[in-house]
């Protein structure tokens, strides 16, 4: 079944945004639990945002703290945010209580005995995933890829979104070659023609497509992609401050509503130039997205049975051996107090 898709009141990205491109390191202390600081201040541990986003302009200018110290919290910043895969495991380990990743790779990180729960929900990205090719290649369509390389992430967006264009298609698995590759490790191998296509989303897609030598033969419109983006605290954070993680998704569902405004005012937070800077044809792409995005918002009954969708098209596609039961890991965060 794939449902229309539940009215959001404005658009922007997910809690962690298409500039925090490291993988997710040195995650934290090895302390019990994210405990208090002074004066019993409860601290929450959150991947380094990076230079753009909601939870970047939130660290520079103090808004964030400022919204959590009502509830009695501040932010420890720890690590670097990147894909979702490590992040669930350092949740599962204590050393994180927050982060972000697709509904597919949480479906793949949920089957092995999860220690987190999803508590927002960010529609699927129309505009900004998809699968990538460069101008010029000879692929016109996704029945051009039957033959080909494409370079996916495996059990995350870049396998479902290829997966999902070729069932739609028509064109059964096995006859498009997976190359299973680290997002941050594909652009080169992209670029040397060592893959024919790429199946990817903003963080990494607006670079390539800024570029002015790469577009999407077909993106998550055209796909049909129920790939939400999701937040996720660790399970033991939400069961002991369950008000620090409500007042956490307030932040983020009202700044994110002020990014769809002006999403300009969200990139380039601490440097406009360097690496994590997007410059140019780049700054013109992630706007774009930004402003055809969704926001951050709480889980409803719609979204859960389309994620019910993607659990149930991974079983059948064999990427996971058996559906995996994704209802009993949410929260419903309007009944957090």
């Amino acid at each position: 079944m794939n449902l229309p898709r539940p009215l959001r009141t404005a658009a922007a990205p997910a809690l962690l945004t298409a500039t925090a491109l490291l993988a997710l390191t040195a995650c934290g202390s090895s302390e019990a639990d994210s405990g208090s600081g002074a004066g019993g201040t409860v601290e929450i541990r959150i991947p380094d945002p990076g230079n753009s986003g909601v939870l970047a302009l939130g660290k520079k200018d103090g808004s964030l703290d400022k919204a959590l110290a009502k509830a009695g919290a501040k932010v420890r910043w720890t690590g670097s945010a990147g894909p979702f895969a490590p992040a669930a495991q350092a949740m599962n380990a204590n050393q994180l209580d927050i982060a972000t990743g697709s509904i597919t790779s949480g479906i793949t990180s949920l089957a092995q005995r999860p220690g987190f729960k999803f508590f927002t929900a960010v529609d699927p990205d129309a505009a900004g995933e998809g699968i990538l090719v460069k101008n010029g290649s000879g692929v016109g369509s996704v029945a051009d890829l039957v033959g080909k390389k494409v370079a996916v992430n495996q059990g995350g967006t870049g396998e479902y979104l290829l997966l999902k264009a070729l069932a739609k298609a028509g064109i059964p698995a096995e006859k498009v070659k997976r190359v299973y590759l680290r997002p941050d490790q594909t652009a080169a191998v992209f670029n040397a023609g060592k893959v024919d296509a790429w199946a990817v989303w903003a963080t990494y897609a607006v670079a390539e497509i800024g570029s002015g030598k790469a577009h999407f033969v077909a993106d998550g419109a055209a796909i049909g992609s129920d790939n939400y983006s999701l937040n996720a605290v660790r399970t033991g954070f939400a069961e002991q401050h369950p008000g620090v993680v409500k007042a956490l998704y307030r932040y983020l569902h009202d700044a994110s509503a002020k990014e769809k405004r002006d999403p300009a005012a969200y990139l380039n937070v601490f440097t406009d130039v360097g690496p994590t800077a997007v410059t140019g044809k780049a700054k013109e792409v992630q706007t774009a997205f930004t402003r055809e995005g969704g926001t951050v918002d709480a889980i409803g009954p719609q979204d859960i049975e389309r994620f019910e969708d993607v659990a149930g098209f991974y079983a059948e596609q064999k990427v996971t051996p058996d559906k995996v039961d994704v209802a009993t890991h949410l929260l419903d965060i309007e009944k957090l107090k």
